[in-house]
């Protein structure tokens, strides 16, 4: 049977269900029992629930809408492609069939939860999903209420209609072949004809990424996020695709507060989610055993190839897709602060993998210059990471996740800016990339040198031998690291030609500033070191 209120909640999302065939809140256990019945999934070797998505196997960015209506026609920022408008009128009609679609299943599942550890800034979530695997995916990423919160939970604050085999039809909903509309004035989310299940969890981190600036105050930061067990000191690391965040902030000295999304509010630091979602691809336990001894029962692995005998899951296969992921409630950690919050950072981090091998392995940054890097956003891919790719090339991406950022960059990197200042974080810029040359001539810098740079970034003793001024980046880089040959700290020294080094870095210097003019017109540096305007 259904609570009164959560008929209620149905019934004003346009849901109309026998109560029998509406599941809330279902332990881990009884939603792998409905999936594997009901031919959702496979349980593997290692206790994980094993899903195919179908024929999205990632997020789908050109599927992906924001009502522009109300508050958000103001708020967002259009300018960006990544946000695209629709119109009022056609998402109403998608989210009235999707709700009469849902209304017809066999089956619904309702999940409760709160985006948001620290609970004066969390969000009350609730999810009504279609699929059982769906529902544990979701239980696991958000954080999970206790016994008492659930029964204080009321009406959720953000609702979200997840709907993977409902195909959107152009003639019938204006949209094809799949949707996910964020509505922001109202906060709701539909999700339909995609079974990818991190469409969910990166919609919920949108909205919150909307209405954590706005309505607190709060910095979302698309980071990880650990913490010294013994000074209780936290540091936030930043960094897309391949540059080595999650290596980084799962280090055995520190405890993990968070693997993704995390807000910056006036009491410090806390994890939006509950769990992680992590890649699958060439995943070994020697490599990674944390995420390794991770994946097993009560996780969600998405698109992994199995073997079909013994059930194991194939990591080095990617014949599916480079794109399989673990989903994993953060106690499957075992260095973990459960409660997902921590002090304001006293470090921040930018990671970036620098294929080109000039940027110094890690430069220390003021307020206007960690700006400066947090809008631009640099990482490079390199040759056969994609088609057609010969030589590295530059990667940016504001604020190091662009796509989950609605509203205008500035708001987020004044705000960045202003917490800066206020608890006197200390902020690096971390180069993990290559060194001696560009990618096919130099070489990737040391793990062992990068976690060493890192772990006195963080104790603050990479500022014991003070620094010199790299006037080509507007960096000061450490003369001294224990642990570290000084002659890496200059990456100058690294190259045999030491003119074509100059050339190289002047020519990324000049990429970056080209990127910043165009993407934010008339800003120059010294403007980031001025108080924002209201």
């Amino acid at each position: 049977m259904t609570e009164p209120m959560i008929e209620s909640i149905l019934i004003n999302l346009g849901i109309e269900v026998d109560q029998d065939r509406v599941h809330v809140d279902w332990c881990p256990a009884k939603l792998i029992e409905h999936a594997i019945s009901h031919h959702e999934a496979y349980l593997t070797s290692t206790g994980s629930l094993s899903v195919s998505t179908g024929a999205f196997t990632g997020r789908s960015p050109e599927n992906r809408y924001i009502v522009d209506a109300g508050e958000a026609d103001k708020n967002v920022n259009w300018a960006s492609k990544q946000n695209k408008p629709i119109d009022e009128a056609t998402y109403r009609v998608v989210r009235k069939n999707v709700a009469r679609y849902m209304s017809q299943r066999r089956h619904l599942f309702i999940v409760r939860g709160y985006a948001g550890a620290d609970r004066k800034y969390a969000r009350k979530v609730m999810v009504v999903a279609e699929r059982a695997h769906q529902a544990l995916f979701i239980r696991q990423m958000l954080v999970r209420p206790t016994v008492d919160e659930l029964e204080q939970f009321g009406r959720p604050d953000i609702t979200v209609y997840a709907a993977p085999t409902y195909v959107c039809s152009r003639d019938r909903d204006g949209v094809e072949p799949a949707a996910v509309i964020l509505d922001m004035n109202h906060k709701k989310i539909v999700v339909a004809g995609t079974g990818y299940c991190g469409e969910i969890k990166k919609a919920i981190f949108t909205m919150m990424n909307y209405l954590l600036p706005i309505e607190d105050g709060v910095l979302p930061m698309h980071c990880s996020a650990n913490v010294d067990p013994k000074t209780g000191k936290t540091a936030v690391l930043f960094g897309l695709s391949g540059t080595g965040k999650t290596t980084l902030s799962a280090d055995p000295e520190r405890l993990l507060i968070g693997d993704d999304e995390h807000g910056w509010s006036p009491r410090g630091i806390f994890n939006i989610e509950g769990g992680c979602y992590a890649k699958t691809i060439d995943l070994t336990h020697e490599r990674e055993p944390d995420i390794f001894d991770a994946i097993r029962f009560g996780s969600v692995s998405e698109n992994v190839k199995l073997n079909r005998k013994t059930r194991e899951p194939i990591y080095s296969d990617s014949s599916i897709t480079e794109n399989g992921r673990a989903a994993y409630p953060i106690e499957h950690i075992d260095r973990v602060v459960e409660s997902g919050v921590g002090q304001s950072p006293s470090v921040v981090l930018f990671l970036t993998a620098d294929a080109y091998g000039v940027l110094p392995p890690i430069s220390k940054l003021s307020r206007e210059e960690a700006m400066f890097h947090f809008l631009t956003g640099y990482t490079a891919k390199v040759a056969g990471t994609e088609i057609g790719i010969v030589e590295p090339q530059p990667t940016f991406s504001a604020l190091f996740g662009e796509p989950f950022m609605p509203l205008d960059h500035m708001v987020y990197a004044y705000l960045l800016g202003e917490k800066i200042v206020r608890h006197n974080t200390r902020v690096y810029l971390v180069n993990t990339g290559w060194t001696g040359g560009p990618y096919g001539i130099g070489h990737r810098i040391a793990l062992s040198h990068t976690r060493a740079l890192v772990r006195a970034a963080m104790d603050g003793s990479i500022d014991d031998a003070g620094y010199r001024r790299d006037e080509i980046f507007g960096v000061d880089v450490p003369r001294e690291c224990l642990g570290v040959p000084t002659t890496l700290l200059d990456p100058r020294q690294t190259w045999d030609d030491p003119e074509e080094y100059d050339k190289a870095a002047q020519k990324l210097a000049d990429m970056f500033n080209e990127n910043f003019k165009k993407r934010y017109p008339g800003v120059e540096l010294e403007d980031l070191a001025r108080p924002r305007e209201e």
